[in-house]
């Protein structure tokens, strides 16, 4: 086939596909109960695609390659840029779930901030993740220390470790709820539940938190520490390094890259905790804070959940949904960016 001629068959496939997906669309958006709209879709998308596909030109390659990252991208797009922008232009209204009648431009904002209840979730969010990421670290990678020595059975410890990942946090969070309030408070006869208590009901959230998630980040720690080159370590021992010189000044700085990882994960999953809050505590018990009564243990995604279906306030949990993915992106890249210039430092 002429080279001219190719390019304009695939031309004209191409334009097909685009009138194809626009009819598809008008019947969509006019209502029309027409049976043919999503056919009408699929051959468009294809149609498009094989234009591109089979158009000749120098940078084929590049075309190619964008249709087959189309799939991701499309999806990528769909679920999380899409939303994202319609929620930024939800939040700017008076939403109500369904429709909305009235721009508010910024008052969804600056009512979010003045809200003592949103701010103290802000503060308390931030004290949990701080604590809850050092804890789950500690915890792990003295577990996968343990997990890679020479000490006997120490698959079993792998498996046994990362088993309360395997359980859900509704479930797990359910389980832990019925120990603190019936178990632990039978074995130490008098003493109240650590929910009941504000402050240790944070400290009970931490607890469960961090016996849950170690697991995972412990065989993340496991397959770094097994990384390690093993003849490093025996020259070490030979030129006089002991234990703790090899661990510290050998063994952690090769595995740099494995706790910019295992940080990552714990401050994402520890920032946005949303299943185990919910379960054991659901925000009690209460404090009073500013002359008023206040969720104490109300993290920021239980807040937003809280906000949208308890109270129906759509437009307002959607305006703290879009500030705490913001809040979310900055302290994640922050973290990420000094993580790896301290792992070329090391």
């Amino acid at each position: 086939m002429n080279l001219s001629v190719k390019r304009m068959v695939s031309a004209l496939v191409f334009a097909a596909g685009i009138l194809s997906a626009m009819i598809a669309f008008y019947f969509n958006i006019s209502g029309s109960k027409n049976g043919i709209r999503g056919n009408l879709l699929m051959a468009g998308l294809l149609l498009v695609l094989f234009g591109l596909y089979f158009y000749p030109t120098k940078h084929h390659r590049k075309i190619i390659n964008g249709l087959f990252l189309f799939p991701l991208l499309f999806a990528f797009a769909v679920t999380v840029v899409i939303p994202f922008l319609f929620g930024i232009f939800y939040s700017l209204t008076d939403w109500n779930g369904i429709k909305f009648e009235n721009f508010v431009g910024l008052k969804n904002y600056i009512t979010m901030f003045k809200s003592t209840d949103y701010v103290y979730s802000f503060v308390i969010t931030f004290i949990f993740t701080i604590i809850n990421m050092i804890a789950v670290n500690v915890v792990a990678f003295a577990l996968a220390l343990l997990c890679t020595s020479r000490a006997k059975g120490k698959n079993l410890y792998r498996a046994a470790f990362f088993l309360p990942n395997l359980i859900g946090g509704i479930v797990l969070g359910y389980v832990w709820q019925f120990v603190f309030n019936k178990v632990f408070t039978i074995i130490f006869s008098g003493s109240q539940s650590m929910l009941t208590n504000p402050n240790l009901a944070l400290v009970a959230i931490l607890i469960v938190s961090t016996w849950q998630y170690a697991g995972y980040i412990m065989m993340i720690y496991v397959t770094g520490l097994q990384g390690v080159p093993k003849d490093i370590i025996e020259a070490s021992g030979v030129d006089g390094a002991n234990s703790w010189v090899t661990l510290t000044k050998i063994r952690m700085p090769m595995i740099a890259n494995t706790f910019t990882v295992c940080i990552f994960l714990t401050l994402v999953n520890s920032f946005k905790q949303f299943d185990l809050n919910l379960a054991i505590t659901n925000g009690a018990p209460t404090r009073v804070l500013a002359g008023k009564a206040i969720a104490s243990t109300e993290f920021l995604a239980l807040n937003i959940y809280n906000t949208a279906i308890a109270k129906n306030e759509y437009a307002m949990g959607q305006t703290k949904a879009v500030v705490f993915f913001i809040i979310l992106a900055i302290v994640s890249l922050t973290q990420v960016t000094i993580s790896k210039k301290r792992e070329v430092e090391l």
